[in-house]
Formats: structure tokens, sequence, C-alpha cells
């Protein structure tokens, strides 16, 4: 039985045959409708979610199954002071696999111990968020045709981004690659992701407050909200988060061929008048988690289209 937690639980190899299967799915989504006859999904959301619960729900539902869960912890026994792990284990009992968003770091992980069922990692905190990782693979292979040579830039909460942490760890280890981190001081990537991925891979970086002057090499550009929620102090939130903003004026400074990516929810770090730019990446992104996700469900239940 395997779970995903973290994005480094697959090999390249592997994330390269979801990638495959991905695109088997939109080039035919009728041949995979009933693959998932008879399965039935849970969706564990201890903290809110829009795209990542509804992709998942929805991909299951793509495949043929059925979907069951909470979308908050209100609505669950957590409310009463049941354990992650009891959590599991009950639920466990009614289906065959499991997703769970959890504002704690490593909760997930600590369910995939008691879980009897695989458990997807939709999000913990601060710490990762794979499949959404996997669902920026597939969009930057579509947009770019490639996952090398490129230099990719991230911009707004580097620290508390989740999504930024997963995707250096999927994108180090590919030959070519480069990263410019544009944010404050205040929200620079973790030391851990300095030390322990790009040190590690000799990926070569900058980090730097200049937008601007950054845009002009990009051939991507990840746009991330800076996050209310993980803020303690919330005159530090109202200061920061307008530093990293994506306007029509700045985006004169980028390339032509830039794709513009973000995990969203946005607030205001894109300007909706970008949206109809034919750079921006980003809604086309969210049908592209979907997809990835009946990838994902598929290789977790060792199912395959005869």
């Amino acid at each position: 039985m395997r779970h995903l937690i973290d994005i480094r639980d697959f090999t390249q190899e592997e994330v390269a045959d979801l990638l495959a299967v991905a695109e088997r799915i939109i080039a035919d989504p009728v041949a995979y409708q009933d693959v998932c006859a008879h399965k039935r999904w849970a969706t564990l959301f201890f903290e809110p979610s829009t795209r990542t619960r509804l992709s998942f729900e929805a991909a299951m539902q793509a495949l043929g199954g059925s979907v069951l869960g909470f979308s908050s912890a209100d609505s669950s026994s957590a409310a009463k002071g049941e354990t992650v792990g009891d959590t599991v284990q009950t639920v466990g009992c009614y289906v065959d696999i499991i997703a769970m968003r959890h504002p704690r770091e490593g909760a997930p992980h600590l369910a995939s111990l008691r879980s009897p069922v695989p458990v997807i990692n939709a999000g913990d905190g601060g710490h990762n968020h794979p499949t959404q990782t996997l669902t920026d693979l597939l969009t930057i292979q579509r947009e770019k045709g490639r996952l090398d040579n490129l230099v990719i830039g991230m911009a707004g909460d580097l620290k508390f981004g989740r999504t930024v942490h997963s995707l250096i760890n999927a994108m180090a280890p590919y030959p070519g690659i480069s990263f410019v981190l544009m944010s404050p001081p205040e929200l620079r990537v973790p030391d851990y992701i300095r030390e322990d991925v790009l040190d590690k891979y000799n990926v070569p970086y900058v980090e730097t407050d200049d937008m601007e002057g950054a845009l002009g090499d990009l051939d991507v550009l990840y746009m991330t909200r800076v996050q209310k929620e993980r803020f303690f102090n919330e005159a530090d939130y109202i200061r920061l988060k307008d530093r990293f903003i994506l306007d029509q004026e700045r985006l004169r400074f980028a390339r032509g061929d830039l794709s513009i990516l973000h995990p969203l929810p946005r607030v205001n770090e894109i300007s909706v008048k970008i949206d109809d730019d034919p750079r921006a990446a980003y809604f086309r992104q969210v049908k592209n988690g979907m997809i990835m996700r009946m990838a994902l469900i598929l290789k977790l239940l060792d199912l395959e289209v005869a």
C-alpha cells in the first residue's frame, strides 16, 4: 500500500508515468469514466479548501467512483477531541482511499501510519502540498513542452507557501533548472529548503525583492498570495501583503513566452486584467488539477484501463 505525503515519495520515473497517464486521460476521458466504479473516496478537510477538495471529488466522480467526507473540522468528531489516528481508522472502514488536509504540519503523515487505506496529503500547514505540485508539473509540461532547462521565478510568500516548497523539491533534480526567489526578507524560503534541496542538488538560485528586474529572465512565474492565516501578527500581514503584485505595468518587463502559474486562491497579487493574457495559465492549471488527481487515484488504487 502506497501513500503520498511528500512529493519525494515518488521517483522521477513514477512522476513521469503519472504525467503520461494524465495526458492519456486528457486525450480520451471517456475511456476512464468507469474505472473506479464501486470505489469510495473520502475527503477529510480539517482546513478550508475550494479547488483541492472539489477537484479531488470531481476526479473520483469522473472515474465513476463515489465521494464522502467533511469540509471542516467543526463538522467532524475532531470538534469533540477525536485524534487524527482514530478518524482515519474509522473512515478507512468505509472507503478505499483518503485525502486529508490539516493545518498541522505532519498530520497526514501521522494519519498514514494508522490508516488501513492509502492516504494523500492535500496540504499540511506550511509544509507540503504534493498533489498541487503534480498539477504544477503537468501544467509546466503542457505550457512549456518540457520540465528541464527552465528558469522558474517564485514570488510572494515563500516562507509559508507549501506549494512553493513542494515544487522546489520536485523541480530541483531536473537538469538545467534554476530559480529566482522573489520575496520580502521576512518571507524568504526556509533554511531547510535552501540547504536540503537547492544546495544538495547544486541548483542555481537568486533571492531578490526586485520583481521588475527579474521578470525578463523567467520561463515560468509562480505567483503566491501572502497567507493571512499563517501570521500571528496582523500588522505584519498588512505590511507585507501588497509587496509583490503582478499587474499590467509590471508584466511589460516579462517575455512574450512567459507562463504565469498560481496555486490559487488569489487575493490581489495578480490583477484580474491579466486573466485574458495568453501567458496567464492559472485557470488551465486548475483544470489540470482534476486530471492529475485522476491519474493519482488510479496509481494508488493500482487500477488500469483495460
